[in-house]
């Protein structure tokens, strides 16, 4: 594809040979001849001074400094955010594959009852329950399981071994990875005298809005009673538990490992980072930002605040706690130090001897 091309379908701004021949995409530290490439991130500037791509997406002020003469000539592609020109260029190059082959395959097992939509795939194996309805175009992955009045909307893929119990709901254009399980049951147990538990009746379902993408081995628990609900545009990492009866907002992202206990609502637009743990039924503002291993134990209800730290704490307030931990053993020292002059403090310096002020010698003879 010429450069002029990809300009022009970025909608950047070219500097260099608009005939430049592209074939592929890559990083900057490792791109060669025809290759285009992007800067995003100012701790890469520096390979723009030795790069071999033939050309790299930067933004609008970015300037090329120390590039050796010897080099090709580098071709700038100048656009507004370089992370998403690069990742509409490399959609260019490497369209998405399907991953059914149109039709249903002999193998799935189909209840008379489900409603299947024109266009869609089912993959070997694949069991698809009562009173199911799966939207136009919709995928439906090898051994993947739909309980009974299961839904699926229009254009959304359920990849490989994907469980989908009784009753949930799942939006249009959402994406769930292989091995997630949407509506287990939630964590519910009575203690009773004996010191055993009685189960809780799960009774409740989930909800996942449109635009959704569930990562890999991520559970959804249904709700106790009502909904476990994930609202339109969310996006969660792989290996994250969300609890019964939990609400995520809008447009929310969740790093991988991230436990969400019971009942807790989530904000719109709210990034959370890996490992981060909530306890339950608490709430947390829109535009929240946390940093990853933190352990939220309260309501966090600073619309766009930061918060880090076990347990999590407004950014600016954790940076300073942490970073006094090194000076603790230097500060343990001195404490110990003063805690033993306390408790064996020093004698008290003897009284003088008597006459000891007294001048020595014959003194001074009188006239």
């Amino acid at each position: 594809m010429k450069l002029r091309d990809i300009a022009q379908f970025l909608g950047a701004a070219l500097e260099g040979n608009p005939d430049q021949e592209i074939l592929d995409v890559a990083k900057i530290e490792e791109a060669g001849e025809g290759n285009l490439s992007f800067l995003a991130n100012p701790k890469y500037a520096r390979y723009l001074a030795s790069t071999r791509a033939s050309a790299v997406i930067v933004g609008r002020t970015v300037a090329v400094e120390d590039r050796p003469p010897t080099l090709p000539m580098l071709s700038l592609l100048r656009v507004d955010d370089p992370y998403v020109g690069f990742v509409r260029a490399l959609a260019k190059f490497h369209p998405p594959r399907p991953p059914l082959p149109p039709g249903i395959h002999p193998s799935a097992v189909i209840d008379p009852t489900a409603t299947l939509a024109p266009e869609v795939r089912v993959g070997p194996h694949a069991v698809i329950g009562a009173r199911c309805r799966i939207g136009g175009r919709a995928m439906i992955g090898p051994c993947t399981v739909l309980g009974d009045d299961a839904q699926v909307g229009e254009d959304s893929i359920l990849y490989a071994n994907v469980s989908v119990r009784e009753g949930c709901r799942i939006g249009s254009r959402c994406i769930v990875q292989p091995g997630a399980v949407i509506g287990s049951d939630g964590f519910g147990f009575a203690p009773q005298p004996d010191g055993t538990y009685e189960k809780i009746p799960q009774m409740g379902t989930v909800v996942i809005e449109d635009d959704v993408e569930v990562g890999a081995n991520t559970t959804v628990d249904r709700a106790t009673l009502g909904e476990t609900r994930i609202r339109k545009g969310t996006k969660l990492d792989n290996l994250i538990q969300v609890a019964h009866n939990v609400v995520i907002g809008e447009n929310t992202v969740i790093a991988a490992q991230a436990g969400i206990s019971g009942s807790t609502r989530i904000g719109n637009n709210v990034m959370i980072g890996g490992q981060v743990g909530f306890t339950g039924h608490i709430e947390v503002a829109d535009g929240v930002k946390i940093g990853a291993q933190s352990g939220v134990h309260r309501s966090l209800t600073t619309v766009n605040g930061t918060y880090f730290g076990t347990p999590a704490y407004p950014h600016r307030e954790a940076m300073r706690i942490y970073g006094s931990f090194p000076q603790l053993p230097d500060l343990l020292a001195t404490v110990r130090d003063l805690v033993k002059r306390f408790q064996h403090p020093p004698p008290p310096p003897s009284p003088p001897a008597a006459g000891g002020d007294k001048p020595q010698g014959g003194g001074s003879r009188q006239p």
